[in-house]
């Protein structure tokens, strides 16, 4: 009713034992605490919590100006509501090797199943964009090692992301991986590859799972899931499609709003009270206090 039924340690077990099983694991990018539950009904392995999302909500572009503080507060508040895993996207760690195990502690309070950290320089810039830097092997190697170091619940999951592959190349984006698995990173994150050799390459050069992001408008094609299982990957995310959905709506219903003063056209496509009443489990509350719902119409 008012928050998952699960612990984030159990959601931690599961995530980890998703990535190794050998089904690939697909994360939709969950925007708000609501849309977790419609992903968990609808039978998902698990939600991810993006980076960029988070900063589009606050209308702010995504080259780090979000804040530790933030980023916590909407991860608890989106994975309280589902007995899914949640990865959350953790940027740079905010800052320096101390702040990045003070961010590993205050996810880890918010009861996500993982967090990934990257190795771009801070401010970092969207993964996809051209014109990103990222910082040497030993900077990138000392984040991922505070993080693993920090932990106090062993099974959260501490994946490294690296963006070198934009910057220095496929050979360079294997080397950073192999030293961030070394480090202890439990998966490896390979930003923005262009093919499903580059995948098979990356899956053929480490030992723990890895992830792809199939963000849409990106640097990477958006391969089907079966694509991406038959090469190896074990995970994949698609961080900001739910909210491109639901913006892209918003923005037809405005639109007809303005050229016909009703939004009766649009209707149709809305979802009802009842719907949105069944994914709130209104009735729960109601069984739990008459008081507090007494409507349930369409």
């Amino acid at each position: 009713m008012l928050s998952t039924t699960t612990t984030p340690s159990q959601r931690r077990q599961a995530f980890r034992a998703g990535l190794q099983s050998d089904r690939l694991q697909v994360f939709p990018g969950a925007f708000t605490p609501l849309s977790i539950r419609l992903i968990q009904e609808k039978g998902f392995d698990g939600a991810y919590i993006s980076g960029a999302v988070m900063a589009a909500e606050l209308g702010l572009p995504d080259i780090g100006l979000t804040t530790l503080t933030e980023v916590a507060q909407r991860a608890h508040q989106i994975s309280r509501m589902s007995d899914l895993p949640t990865l959350v996207d953790a940027d740079t760690g905010f800052g320096e090797p101390m702040n990045v195990a003070r961010t590993v502690h205050e996810l880890e309070d918010a009861g996500v199943a993982g967090l990934h950290l990257e190795d771009q320089v801070n401010p970092k810039r969207c993964g996809h964009l051209d014109g990103k830097a990222v910082v040497d092997a030993d900077t990138a190697i000392k984040r991922i090692r505070a993080a693993v170091d920090a932990r106090r619940d062993r099974d959260l999951v501490i994946m490294a992301r690296t963006d070198i592959r934009g910057v220095e190349g496929m050979d360079a984006a294997i080397d950073r991986a192999k030293a961030l698995q070394d480090a202890g990173a439990d998966a490896i994150f390979p930003e923005a590859m262009g093919t499903l050799e580059e995948f098979a390459a990356m899956r053929a050069a480490v030992e723990v799972p890895i992830l792809a992001n199939m963000t849409e408008f990106g640097k990477s094609q958006l391969f089907t899931h079966q694509q991406l299982a038959d090469v190896g990957v074990n995970m994949v995310i698609h961080p900001v499609s739910l909210l491109r959905i639901a913006f892209g709506a918003i923005e037809r219903g405005l639109d007809t709003l303005l050229a016909t003063g009703t939004l009766d056209g649009e209707v149709a496509g809305m979802q009802t009270r009842g719907r949105l009443y069944e994914l709130l489990d209104y009735e729960a509350y109601n069984a739990f206090d008459d008081g507090i719902f007494t409507y349930t119409g369409r």
